[in-house]
């Protein structure tokens, strides 16, 4: 008898519509694969839905806060429903940019200087010398991140606003100038290294996932060495933060600075995109998986105590 898999989407952070596009797509490629599917678009009383559902695995293909803070994990904790993903603390982790970067680094994984500072603190004056980021210390898909570019007077002003949704403490940090890399994990195995070109401005929403916002070049063309160490960074991150399943990591490459360059991790994410133009799908089949393979893979490797 096939498993009977709940698939997790929606929510209510800014990256629903994202996150419902990954939990779409996952879930037809599982029916593919030969499971019975229900699709969960989740609300605030999702413990009283998958009591009633009873499913044998919940795929979490929820992005941003709560879905993939730890919150959701704690829930399926809580129900005894075996998730794919991260577990409750790597998930918490992960999330927190700040907390993820002080384990990277203990790791050994380079990343970026940055200091955390009021919201409105970044919007008075610059708090760093630019070119530096500024960004959520919790959100994803490149919500509330803006570059400040060399000679700006001012930072911006949106983070001001009365609108804004994306916390209340932020993260500068120094621009690393370069190129755009990622890589992703899946189990204990580094896929492939992708380089991410866009055409204009940088990896924000649109460039992530409107069709044609930027172009992923894999295997990325870098020297051998480098490209190793990209795919080793990507293994102890995961290791370091505990994290389980598939994750990515992402990287900038200034190549420019001495003769190996400069690479760093700006993150890592514990529940990446799964659209079609998504990052994941395209390293998995790279190494000769294919999207119906890569989603039953994290169906069979579901778990609670992660």
């Amino acid at each position: 008898m096939s498993k009977h898999v709940a698939v997790l989407m929606g929510g209510w952070s800014n990256e629903r519509p994202v996150s419902l596009s990954s939990g779409r797509e996952c879930a037809a490629a599982l029916r593919r694969a030969g499971y019975e599917v229900t699709e969960v678009d989740v609300g605030r009383d999702i413990a009283n839905v998958l009591s009633e559902l009873k499913p044998d695995v919940a795929f979490n293909a929820l992005h941003g806060p709560f879905g993939e803070s730890g919150m959701m994990q704690g829930v399926l904790e809580l129900l005894g429903i075996p998730y794919t993903h991260s577990g409750v603390l790597a998930s918490a982790l992960a999330m927190d940019k700040h907390q993820a970067k002080i384990v990277m680094k203990a790791a050994g994984v380079p990343v970026t200087d940055h200091v955390i500072v009021s919201r409105g603190e970044a919007g008075r004056g610059h708090v760093m010398a630019p070119p530096y980021v500024i960004k959520p210390i919790a959100d994803g898909s490149s919500f509330g991140v803006f570059i400040v570019k060399s000679g700006t007077s001012h930072p911006p002003q949106e983070i001001l606003r009365e609108d804004w949704n994306s916390g209340e403490q932020l993260m500068v940090e120094r621009y690393i100038p370069g190129r755009e890399l990622t890589c992703s994990v899946m189990g204990d195995v580094a896929l492939g290294v992708t380089e991410i070109v866009i055409e204009a401005g940088f990896y924000n929403y649109e460039a992530k996932y409107a069709k044609g916002g930027s172009t992923h070049i894999i295997p990325a063309q870098l020297k051998p060495k480098i490209y190793d160490k990209v795919q080793q960074l990507s293994l102890a991150a995961h290791a370091a933060l505990g994290c389980r399943g598939v994750t990515r990591c992402d990287f900038r490459y200034n190549d420019a600075a001495g003769e190996d360059g400069e690479l760093v991790c700006l993150e890592i994410n514990t529940q990446p995109g799964m659209t079609e133009t998504s990052l994941v799908p395209e390293q998995a089949l790279h190494a000769g998986h294919s999207f119906e393979e890569l989603v039953a893979w994290m169906v069979e490797d579901a778990s609670c105590n992660r």
